[in-house]
């Protein structure tokens, strides 16, 4: 069977790049076939493995500079079925694509936002004056640069090679340290996509939304965890798009939701939750397995 794996396009996209990583980890720790399949945005990268389009997706969920990808966190919680199999993280060096003679002689930026939020610094410093156009990916842009000198892509060098085009700088992301994190994404459980060697998984993810007007409604399953010991390596809020001030909470447990304990933990704060869902428990896979250096 050859397993086929949803991602961001068009080809070059950092969403690629992992997919392609986990592609052949997946050949060579499963002997596992695969097919890459790009989609035009996160949230139909998301829907095609919902609709039973595609097996898997690789989508990034959280940027050390940038924080969470809200489009991930926010399909995620509008779709049902969906649970995060493995998590990987890579390193993300961002270079300035353009067919300019000169930097100076730039006048556009195109990228996703979260990579000219990453490079927003250098940016200021270098180039202030610049237009900075927003796109679906950080390859989106690519194929106008040839018709138009005196715009530029933020993307990466392995793009710049894929469509042969000049770089006129690289690594001009404002923290050297600038990784993401990436989920694999299916529907249910799949256990081929997964290490067959940990047996625990190290991380749980869920969500969410409170009921409104009850006292504690957020504190309570906050304190449960605290109570069994569960370190909770992130928390935050994102709207619920129904009122001003109705949040939506995202939390990831450092623990597998499988455990007695977790299981007791979750069904003592559901009743303080209007909708709690569990994206799923999974391990993530070290870099040095997808054979990336950091």
């Amino acid at each position: 069977m050859t397993l086929s794996i949803a991602h961001l396009g068009p080809p070059g996209t950092y969403a690629e790049q992992a997919a392609l990583l986990y592609f052949n980890w997946l050949t060579k720790t499963k002997n596992q076939r695969a097919i890459l399949c790009p989609y035009p945005s996160i949230a139909q990268t998301l829907h095609a493995v919902a609709q039973g389009q595609t097996k898997l997706a690789v989508v990034p969920v959280e940027n050390s500079i940038e924080g969470s990808v809200t489009m991930t966190l926010d399909a995620l919680w509008q779709l049902d079925g969906l649970q995060v199999q493995l998590a990987l993280v890579m390193p993300i060096v961002h270079t300035l694509i353009s067919c300019a003679q000169s930097i100076e002689d730039i006048k556009t930026v195109y990228s996703h936002p979260q990579a000219l939020a990453q490079c927003q610094g250098w940016l200021d410093r270098v180039i202030p004056k610049v237009q900075l156009i927003p796109t679906n990916s950080t390859t989106e842009a690519l194929l106008q640069l040839k018709q138009d000198p005196t715009a530029a892509a933020i993307s990466s060098q392995r793009a710049a090679q894929l469509y042969n085009l000049p770089v006129l700088a690289t690594g001009i992301n404002d923290y050297p340290e600038n990784c993401t994190r990436f989920w694999v994404i299916g529907k249910n459980y799949i256990p081929f996509a997964r290490p067959s060697h940990l047996e625990r998984a190290s991380h749980t993810s869920l969500a969410f939304s409170t009921l409104a007007n009850v006292p504690g409604a957020l504190a309570k399953p906050l304190q449960v965890f605290a109570s069994i010991g569960i370190n909770l390596s992130k928390i935050e809020s994102r709207p619920t798009k129904r009122l001003l001030g109705e949040y939506l909470f995202f939390i990831d447990l450092e623990a597998d939701s499988s455990e007695t304990h977790i299981q007791s933990a979750l069904a003592e704060i559901t009743p303080y939750t209007e909708v709690l869902k569990i994206f799923g428990s999974y391990n993530v896979l070290p870099i040095q397995e997808l054979g990336v250096s950091g």
